[in-house]
């Protein structure tokens, strides 16, 4: 059995074929930052367009680097939801005429779904049930995982995700877009404790996030201290601790009010290294495990979407000519 999976939820064209014998055959990938980087952020319009003039060739070429031919795909697993409308129905329409083309079903899929699940795409299974922190550029969410197909939203953001927060710090640093990365290389140089930021919602056990105050508070520090490139680089350190404490915070509170002994940290901002060593040493502390998918899964991708697609196509869940997107589809409420 192999399924075919198409991401387009956001603004990376992603293809991938996942076997049920031999696991994930082929992952392409195909960045958009090139266009992004210049507008300082993703332009919706934009991004649709490229995923229009990119997705087909890139099936084309994800097929051709494996010699499978579309006869051979059982079924077609695309983004349904949550992302931007535009994109999403680029994904979702040819995802159906292919399927349509070729007899077969096609399987929409959560998006987020995809990422909590992502740890498991290479083989290692992870029991149910666990905690999931969901962080990336649209999301910031704290997940009761209790089966496939059932959650509980536990937490969320109340303003700016967290990806989100920290392309408009790095965009005000002049560090480019994406600045998840570029932000952490460049708070390297800085020095700890320099400059005393506020906790977030740290007074009380509630489990949403809010950033839009750290936002303006950053912004508000670049600006006074422009000319400083030492102080820039220390606000910058102090920035990134503020948000990796404010998350283990969240988790803690998380676990101790769950009971919960596992924890599947997933979304882009997982790549952050210094975040997911505090973690390990956090979950230990409650003798639990951690799980975190590897590099490439961490960002936006097709194959955690033809994974879930697969799993859901194993157990019947699948549709014939159905195009279904859902811009604002929540975790809670997957109905397939």
């Amino acid at each position: 059995m192999r399924i075919l999976g198409i991401e387009t939820s956001f603004d990376d064209t992603g293809v991938a074929i996942y076997d049920s014998t031999c696991g994930l055959l082929v992952n392409e990938l195909c960045s958009q930052s090139h266009t992004h980087t210049v507008k300082g952020g993703v332009v919706p319009e934009l991004a649709s367009r490229e995923h229009i003039n990119t997705l087909a060739s890139l099936i084309k070429y994800t097929l051709n680097k494996k010699k499978i031919s579309l006869h051979n795909i059982d079924g077609i697993a695309y983004t349904a939801g949550p992302g931007l409308p535009g994109t999403l129905l680029v994904g979702a329409a040819l995802s159906c005429a292919l399927a349509f083309s070729c007899n077969i079903p096609t399987i929409p899929v959560h998006h987020m779904e995809g990422h909590l699940l992502s740890p498991m795409i290479d083989g290692d299974s992870i029991p149910f049930p666990f905690l999931g922190l969901l962080i990336s550029g649209k999301h910031t969410q704290l997940i009761y995982a209790y089966q496939m197909n059932k959650y509980k939203l536990l937490g969320e953001t109340l303003d700016d995700a967290i990806g989100e927060t920290f392309d408009k710090i790095s965009k005000s640093l002049h560090l480019g877009y994406p600045g998840g990365l570029a932000l952490s290389k460049f708070s390297k140089n800085g020095i700890s404790h320099k400059f005393l930021f506020p906790k977030l919602m740290q007074y009380h056990n509630n489990l949403n996030f809010s950033f839009s105050g750290l936002k303006t508070f950053t912004l508000n520090l670049i600006n006074k201290n422009a000319n400083n490139m030492q102080s820039l680089y220390n606000i910058a350190l102090s920035f990134e601790d503020t948000i990796i404490n404010t998350l283990i915070y969240k988790c803690k509170i998380a676990l101790e009010q769950t009971g919960l002994k596992r924890l599947v940290v997933s979304g882009g901002v997982s790549a952050n290294q210094k975040l997911i060593k505090k973690l390990g040493f956090m979950i230990q502390k409650y003798h639990g495990e951690l799980f975190i998918s590897r590099p490439d899964f961490c960002t936006d991708n097709a194959a955690m979407i033809a994974y879930v697609g697969f799993i859901y196509f194993k157990n019947k869940y699948s549709k014939i000519l159905d195009i279904f997107i859902h811009p604002k589809w929540l975790i809670n409420n997957i109905k397939i």
